[in-house]
């Protein structure tokens, strides 16, 4: 749906474009393109709808809570909102029209008036004009002589061009007769920046045009009648601003008869190039006090229509009349002839308001009756989630029907029971797992930190376990100011037993590897045998061989460890001052000597494994390194690794150290390294890796 709105949006968009050219060239075509246009966004625009729709439907109902309050909105809430507002709108429109109504009224009826009298003086001077006599108007005189609001109006009479003497000028301004002026009006108009009711009545006497003009001030005087009974009236009337009548400095010269302190400019009204000022002029009356709580002020504006005297011009807001007054007075005045009707209907309304109200409240227990079952399976699960945040998974949700709930609430049972269970196993592997940390922590105090080199042999170790222990075993043990016992070693096995045993031969080989041994006393304290013959060889303060060590650590593995654990251990021990290596390799894979010039000589001597057959004899031998030569110890796990290709191999290993040999010792295991990782990819590491390096000098 989204894709075809969005083809329709872009299609109608190339038709636009289209259109737009063609009207260019051939505009019939153009024009027959815009329906096509319209019905496209149209389709565009509905398919959009729907798919908003379906977002805000997505996004608001997708919990249950929301769900309700959705519904319950839409049954209780909104259609009374919308009652209420729909009344208390219609009621403010209504009382704000009546009250403009009663407005406009008045004035309407004034200018009735106004234009019956224009008729009947018409009447009477037209009359005395036919006759000859002099044009007068006796009904005028009396009506200023008993009616005092005619004491306020002016009327004049033109017959043609020629003025009759029926202006009285002391009752205003002079009063002209503009040129527009060809038809009967009655209008609110604007002369001298003031406000008239003015009546102009044409009446045809021979060849020429009886005009009678009358006009009465649109001042606080009059507007104060009209809101004697109704309430506050506000008038803000235009003036024709400097632009539109004379400068400011006519003003301030008082030559408009506008002072400077007067005219304070406000909302420009520009209409048939005339600039108007709309200006706050007068407040008249008061607003009644309330006859209840409900009898709230109303405020309404009603705009009035200024006809402009210079040049005939309309404004249709040249006047703005604001009434503030209480719907309590004007119900009184549209209801004053209905008597006790209108209490009988105030009764009929309040009685629909109590129905309307009961049925609300029915239909909102029923919603709450229909949605108590949902509701509460709810808030059991509620409870029972904070249950579980305070860690109590034994809590279980009480089931009490058979339904959809139901079974969830069994399923969030099941869940927390097999949380629980989760939890206990987390935390024995998290002990366990703080036991192999400690391990971990202990075993790395067991490789040298820090190694002095001898004069004329630099060493460098590297071992990186599998998993959290190794079962790998390299040292460097200083025997004197001169000489240096390496170790390398392989534990059969991995994980903690490995890295047990691992820590039992690191502590004998230390410990047997002393310059000066004490004479042992009790030969069946090591076995009879080979071992006794070792031992028997050793006179008080003589220097243990390699041979005689793996012997020693043979029997011990032998008598205190279980047949199935063996280890592979190399044993050497370096003269720096004769660059010999003495050594003796039991069943560890043979170390490699690479000469300066790129030749291997394999150290095989020795014997098979320590720890898994008592009484073995193990021969040792000795190599002389050159300057340049290096030796590489090794584990299974940097030979051993496989991938698609087969094994790295040996040969792999003693390629990279040899082209790097000229190296650092520290980067020659780097690159050995990264090249066993690369060898194995992203598979797991199978076995440990460690590298030990040593060059001579």
């Amino acid at each position: 749906m989204a894709r075809i709105a969005c083809y329709l949006l872009g299609l109608s968009v190339i038709l636009y474009l289209l259109r737009s050219l063609l009207r260019l060239f051939a505009p019939a075509w153009g024009e027959s393109l815009g329906g096509w246009v319209s019905f496209l966004v149209f389709l565009a625009a509905v398919l959009y709808s729907v798919l908003a729709f379906r977002w805000l439907k997505k996004r608001l109902l997708w919990r249950l809570r929301n769900r309700l309050i959705v519904t319950y909105v839409f049954i209780g809430v909104i259609p009374a909102v919308l009652l209420v507002a729909m009344a208390l709108i219609t009621l403010y429109g209504l009382s704000g029209q009546f009250a403009v109504f009663v407005v406009t009224s008045e004035i309407d009826s004034r200018l009735h008036s106004m234009e019956a009298v224009n008729g009947a003086v018409s009447n009477e001077l037209a009359a005395r004009i036919e006759k000859g006599n002099t044009p007068a108007s006796e009904s005028l005189a009396g009506l200023r002589k008993r009616d005092a609001t005619w004491r306020r109006k002016q009327m004049c009479a033109w017959y043609g061009d020629q003025l009759l003497p029926l202006c009285d000028e002391s009752t205003g301004h002079d009063l002209n007769l503009p040129a527009f002026v060809k038809e009967d009006l009655g209008e609110i108009t604007l002369d001298h920046n003031a406000l008239y009711l003015r009546v102009v009545t044409l009446f045809p006497v021979g060849s020429k045009t009886l005009t009678v003009v009358a006009s009465e001030p649109f001042d606080k005087e009059f507007v104060g009648k009209i809101a004697a009974d109704l309430g506050e009236i506000t008038l803000s009337a235009t003036r024709l601003s400097p632009e539109g009548a004379a400068s400011q400095q006519d003003i301030g010269a008082g030559k408009t008869g506008v002072s400077s302190g007067e005219y304070q400019p406000g909302i420009v009204n520009r209409e048939n190039g005339t600039a108007f000022d709309l200006l706050p002029n007068f407040t008249v009356g008061a607003v009644p006090p309330a006859a209840g709580s409900l009898d709230r002020e109303v405020t309404f504006f009603a705009p009035l229509s200024v006809l402009d005297w210079t040049n005939g011009k309309q404004t249709a807001a040249g006047a703005v009349m604001q009434v503030r007054t209480r719907p309590s007075v004007l119900y009184g005045r549209l209801f004053a002839a209905l008597g006790e009707f209108v209490r009988g209907v105030e009764y009929i309304l309040f009685g629909v308001l109590i129905l309307f109200g009961i049925i609300e409240l029915i239909a909102l227990i029923i919603g709450t009756r229909m949605t108590r079952t949902v509701t509460g399976a709810v808030a059991n699960l509620y409870e029972a989630t904070k249950h579980v945040d305070q860690g109590d998974f034994s809590h279980r949700i009480p089931v009490k029907s058979r339904d959809q709930l139901s079974e969830l609430a069994l399923s969030f049972n099941s869940m927390t029971g097999s949380i629980q269970k989760l939890i206990q196993e987390q935390k024995e592997k998290q002990r366990l797992e703080g036991e192999l940390a400690i391990a971990q922590e202990v075993q790395a105090q067991l490789f040298p930190r820090q190694v002095s080199d001898l004069g004329s042999l630099e060493v460098y170790g590297f071992c990186r376990p599998a998993r959290t222990v190794s079962g790998d075993y390299y040292d460097f043990v200083s025997a004197g100011s001169d000489k240096l016992i390496l170790a390398v070693g392989d534990i059969s096995g991995k994980g903690i037993s490995a890295a047990l045993l691992m820590a039992t031969i690191h502590s004998a080989v230390r410990a047997y590897s002393m310059e000066k041994l004490p004479q042992m006393r009790e030969p069946l304290a090591v076995g009879a045998g080979s071992g006794g013959r070792i031992m028997a060889a050793w006179p008080e303060g003589a220097e243990i061989s390699p041979a005689a060590l793996l012997g020693l650590l043979n029997h011990q593995l032998y008598e205190s460890t279980p047949i199935e654990k063996y280890a592979t251990l190399f044993l050497g021990i370096y003269e720096g001052r004769s660059r010999r290596l003495t050594y003796s390799n039991g069943g560890h894979l043979p170390p490699i000597l690479i000469g300066a010039d790129g030749s291997i000589r394999r150290l095989e001597s020795g014997g098979t494994v320590v720890g898994l057959f008592d009484n073995v004899d193990y021969d040792e031998d000795s190599v002389q390194m050159k300057p340049g030569e290096v030796f590489v110890a090794y584990s299974d796990g940097v030979t051993e690794p496989e991938n698609d290709f087969g094994e790295m191999g040996e040969g792999r290993l003693i390629d990279l150290v040899r082209s790097n040999r000229q190296l650092p010792l520290p980067q020659i295991s780097q690159i050995v390294t990264t090249a066993v990782d690369d060898w194995i990819g992203d598979q797991e590491q199978p076995d440990d890796v460690t590298l030990v390096l040593a060059r001579a000098r």
